[in-house]
């Protein structure tokens, strides 16, 4: 298990690696760069600003480009960007126009990181939570009113829109329970201190998006669940299990049940990042600040330290995810420890 966990990591540092410099090229690809939406925030070509002044628009992207580091050599721009992250914890600089000067990257990031992450706790919870047991009962009351039920509503959860359900889901909240929406505070609680009410208000905040959001995940992981039980539930071990008196929901859980929720754990791995980025349409009609509509502001921009520190994070959690997916079914299932 030593060797398997050491060679994983190791494999998973190089992975890192070549995500970080394929990121770095996509994001260069297009025509432009950074300069050119520094130059005109910060209305440059009108000569608004005295360092500037005077000079013409070439030589004023000149200095630009020198001054931020984009004149070099593509491979030693990816080097000094992924160098500054690893070893000094930098993640460059943004400069938001206007002429407030230069906001670390790390800073915009940790801004709208915890609702960003009570956001994907929240979610992941109402997720797993009614997946597995319902789940579990489609699979053993299979073809009852119950079973066409939840079919019925987990194929409209894949079917219905995300923005459209938020969009319904505001106006009935509003409509029939007077509650704020948008955000994930009221107006009362938006610049105080950490309280109780203010805990619960957040609480409140956040059905709206984790229903939003845990909708199509859910129905998605209903669907698995149920199907692979039904595949274990045919098999002679359980049959002969049943046949001997053996109580139905205890066989279920303590066997087939182990082997069905294989592929909702290897689901680990693509579900913390797209939870942590968050579907970037809902946050925006939702208003919620994460780390999707940042993303989409930096690529706007052209913004590749910012727009790159994102997406090797989401990268860096795929990759961990991925890992921690692959030690639980090493735990879960015994003939993954054989294999091993």
């Amino acid at each position: 298990m030593i060797t398997y966990i050491v060679k994983r990591l190791l494999l998973s540092v190089l992975t890192i690696v070549m995500i970080s410099f394929i990121t770095f090229v996509i994001i260069k690809l297009p025509p432009g760069d950074y300069a050119n939406y520094y130059y005109h925030a910060n209305d440059m070509h009108a000569a608004h600003t005295s360092s500037y002044a005077g000079d013409d628009a070439d030589e004023v992207m000149r200095q630009l480009r020198e001054e931020l580091g984009l004149n070099r050599p593509l491979i030693i721009q990816w080097w000094d960007w992924f160098s500054g992250i690893v070893f000094r914890w930098d993640f460059g600089n943004s400069y938001t126009g206007s002429n407030t000067g230069a906001t670390p990257n790390l800073v915009l990031i940790s801004s709208v990181l915890p609702a960003t992450i009570s956001i994907a706790i929240f979610t992941m919870v109402i997720t797993w939570t009614l997946s597995i047991p319902i789940g579990i009962y489609s699979a053993m009351r299979q073809h009852s009113i119950g079973d066409y039920v939840f079919t019925f509503f987990g194929f409209a959860g894949l079917a219905v829109p995300d923005f459209l359900l938020g969009l319904v889901l505001m106006y009935i909240f509003f409509a029939y329970f007077e509650h704020s929406v948008g955000g994930l505070f009221s107006a009362e609680y938006l610049d105080v201190p950490w309280s109780i009410g203010r805990f619960i208000d957040l609480l409140e905040h956040l059905i709206i998006p984790g229903i939003v959001m845990g909708t199509a995940g859910t129905a998605g992981l209903i669907r698995i669940m149920r199907n692979n039980l039904l595949d274990e539930l045919g098999k002679p071990y359980v049959v002969t299990a049943l046949a001997k008196g053996q109580n139905s929901w205890k066989v279920v859980i303590k066997y087939p049940f182990r082997v069905a929720i294989n592929p909702l754990i290897s689901s680990v791995g693509y579900m913390i990042p797209a939870l942590i980025s968050g579907t970037v349409i809902v946050s925006i009609v939702l208003s919620l600040p994460t780390l999707g509509p940042e993303l989409v502001a930096a690529l706007m921009r052209e913004n590749m330290t910012l727009a790159g520190s994102i997406i090797l994070m989401l990268g860096v959690l795929t990759v961990v995810g991925t890992l921690i997916s692959d030690l639980l079914l090493t735990v879960v299932d015994p003939r993954i420890r054989m294999a091993e």
